[in-house]
C-alpha cells in the first residue's frame, strides 16, 4: 500500500511539473502567437495573398540559412548546458555558455557575409528573377541576430528557467508587433524585409535581458579547453543543423513547387493554414523543446525513466492539442476568414489536412526525443533526411492530382510514416513502449480527427458541421476529464472538489482513480 502511494506521488509529481511548465510556455506561447497572428493580419489586409506568400518566402529564407549558418549550436548547447547543470557543476556550465556565445558571434557574421554574397541566386532560386537580390542581401542581418539570440535562449533553457523563457517570449513578441506592424503599414511591401530584420532585433534584446539574471562564474578557456567544448557543440549541433536544414529546406521546396503550379497566391494560401495549423499546438511542441528536450537529457542514461517520462509528456500533449486541432477543422472556413479574410478561402481543405497531420506531429515528437537525448546524431541525422524525402516527394506527386490540398495530404503521410519509423528506432534504443492508456488516447483522438475531417468534406455544409460541432464537443469532454484526473489533488480549491469527483466518476477510465 505504502508502494503505491509513493507510486502515486511521483505520477501526481511528474504530470504536475508537466502541466506546470507546459501552462507557463503555453500561456506565453499564446500570446506570442496571438501577436504573430495580430501581424499576419496586418499583412493580409494591406498587402492580401501575395505579401504573405513573400512575407513567408522571406521567412523561409531566413530560417533555412540560419539554420545552415549556426551549425546547430544552439539545440546542442541546451543539452550539453543541461547535463552539466544537472551534474551540478557550474564551472563547466560557465565554460560550455562562452564557447556558445563566441562561437554565435563568429558563425552569425560568416552567415550573413554568405547571404549576402550568394544574395542573386538565393533570389533567382526563390522568385525565379535576381530582382530581389538586395532585398535578400539584406536578410544576412536577420540570420545574424537570429544566431546571436540562440545563445543566450540555450543558456535560459539549458538551466530550465521556465519563468524566464516565458516572459523572454512575451516580451519579445510585444517588442516584434510594436516595431514591425508600423513598418508593413506605412511602407507596404517594401516594409516587409525591415519588418523581419525587427524581429530579429528585438528577440535578441529580449533572449539578452533575461540571460543575464543566470549568474556563472568566470571563467578562462585556454585552446584545448575551447577546441573540446566547441568540437562537442558543433559535433551534435551538425545533426540538429541537418534536421533543420532538412525541415526548412523541404517547406522551402513544397513552397516553391506551390508557386510554380498555382503562383504567389497559392503560397500566400499555404502559408495561411500552414501558419493556422501550427497555432495552437504550437506551445505545445515549444513546451516539449523548451522544457522536455533539457529534463529528457539530464536522465538519458535511464532507459525506464526515460520512457516513463515520454509517456508522460505525450498523454498531457495529445489531451491538450486534441480539442484544438478538432475545433480549428470543424471552424476552418470561419478561422480562416477571422484570421484573414475571405480571399483565403482556397486555404480551408489545406488547413482541415494540416490538422490532422499535427495531430501526428504530437503523437511521435516526444519519441523522436529519445533519440536527441541520448545524443545519437547519425541516426537522427538519417530519420531527418528519411523524412524530408518523403515529404518532398509525396507533396511533388500530390500537389498536380489534388491541388493545393496535395500538399496537406503530403504532410498527413509524412507523419504516419515518421511515427511508425521513430517508434521502430526508440523500441530498439530504449525499450520504449506505449502504455495502454496511451494507445487508447491516441486511437480515440485519431479517431475523431479523421471522422471530422472526412464528415466536413463530403457532408453538405450545415449538417457536416453539427457533426463536427458535436464531435469537438466530445473530444473536449475526454480531454478536460483526464487532465482533471491528472492533476494534482493538491492544486484543486476545496469548493471545486465536489464538482471534480462527479467528473472523474463520469469520466472514460483512461487514468487511475484517486486513492
Amino acid at each position: 500500500m505504502a508502494d503505491d502511494t509513493i507510486e502515486k506521488n511521483k505520477a501526481d509529481s511528474a504530470y504536475g511539473n508537466i502541466l506546470k511548465s507546459t501552462s507557463l510556455i503555453g500561456a506565453s506561447s499564446v500570446i506570442s502567437m496571438a501577436l504573430s497572428v495580430v501581424r499576419l493580419k496586418v499583412l493580409a489586409v494591406l498587402l492580401g495573398p501575395a505579401g504573405v506568400g513573400l512575407f513567408g518566402l522571406y521567412y523561409v529564407v531566413i530560417e533555412l540559412c540560419a539554420n545552415l549558418a549556426s551549425f546547430g549550436i544552439q539545440s546542442s548547447g541546451v543539452r550539453q548546458v543541461a547535463v552539466a547543470t544537472s551534474s551540478g557543476d557550474l564551472v563547466k556550465v560557465a565554460k560550455i555558455a562562452r564557447v556558445l556565445k563566441l562561437s554565435s558571434i563568429v558563425l552569425g557574421i560568416v552567415g550573413a557575409i554568405l547571404v549576402a554574397l550568394l544574395a542573386v541566386p538565393i533570389s533567382t532560386l526563390t522568385f525565379g528573377t535576381a530582382g530581389r537580390a538586395s532585398a535578400v542581401a539584406l536578410l544576412g542581418l536577420a540570420v545574424l541576430l537570429r544566431i546571436l539570440s540562440g545563445a543566450p535562449t540555450a543558456i535560459i533553457q539549458g538551466n530550465r528557467r521556465i519563468g524566464d523563457l516565458a516572459r523572454m517570449t512575451v516580451v519579445g513578441a510585444v517588442l516584434n508587433t510594436v516595431a514591425a506592424i508600423p513598418l508593413v503599414y506605412f511602407f507596404g511591401e517594401a516594409g516587409i524585409v525591415p519588418s523581419l530584420l525587427a524581429l530579429g532585433l528585438t528577440s535578441w534584446i529580449a533572449a539578452l535581458w533575461y540571460c543575464r539574471k543566470i549568474h556563472l562564474p568566470k571563467v578562462k578557456l585556454t585552446r584545448p579547453e575551447f577546441s573540446r567544448e566547441a568540437s562537442a557543440l558543433l559535433k551534435l549541433g551538425f545533426a540538429f543543423m541537418a534536421s533543420g536544414f532538412l525541415t526548412v529546406g523541404a517547406a522551402f521546396v513544397i513552397r516553391i513547387l506551390v508557386v510554380q503550379q498555382s503562383g504567389v497566391d497559392a503560397a500566400g494560401n499555404y502559408q495561411a493554414a500552414w501558419a493556422l495549423g501550427g497555432i495552437y499546438i504550437g506551445f505545445i511542441l515549444q513546451a516539449m523543446g523548451t522544457d522536455f528536450f533539457p529534463r529528457l537529457s539530464a536522465i538519458s542514461a535511464d532507459n525506464v525513466a526515460c520512457n516513463r517520462s515520454v509517456n508522460e509528456q505525450a498523454r498531457v500533449s495529445i489531451l491538450l492539442a486534441g480539442p484544438g486541432l478538432l475545433g480549428t477543422l470543424a471552424l476552418a472556413p470561419l478561422v480562416i476568414t477571422v484570421f484573414y479574410s475571405a480571399q483565403f478561402a482556397d486555404a480551408v481543405p489545406l488547413l482541415r489536412w494540416f490538422c490532422l497531420g499535427m495531430l501526428l506531429r504530437v503523437i511521435s515528437w516526444p519519441m523522436g526525443f529519445i533519440v536527441l537525448a541520448k545524443g545519437a546524431q547519425k541516426m537522427f541525422f538519417w530519420t531527418e533526411v528519411a523524412a524530408a524525402t518523403v515529404h518532398v516527394g509525396l507533396a511533388w506527386l500530390l500537389l498536380g492530382t489534388f491541388g493545393l490540398a496535395g500538399a496537406g495530404i503530403a504532410f498527413v503521410g509524412l507523419y504516419v510514416w515518421h511515427a511508425i519509423l521513430i517508434y521502430v528506432l526508440v523500441r530498439r534504443m530504449s525499450g520504449f513502449r506505449w502504455t495502454r492508456d496511451n494507445l487508447i488516447l491516441g486511437t480515440l483522438f485519431l479517431g475523431l480527427t479523421i471522422s471530422v475531417l472526412l464528415v466536413v468534406e463530403l457532408a453538405p455544409f450545415w449538417p457536416g458541421l453539427a457533426i463536427a460541432i458535436a464531435g469537438t464537443l466530445l473530444g473536449c469532454w475526454i480531454s478536460a476529464t483526464q487532465l482533471i484526473g491528472l492533476v494534482p489533488q493538491k492544486w484543486i480549491p476545496s469548493q471545486l472538489r465536489p464538482l471534480i469527483y462527479f467528473l472523474l466518476r463520469h469520466q472514460p477510465k483512461l487514468v487511475p482513480e484517486r486513492a
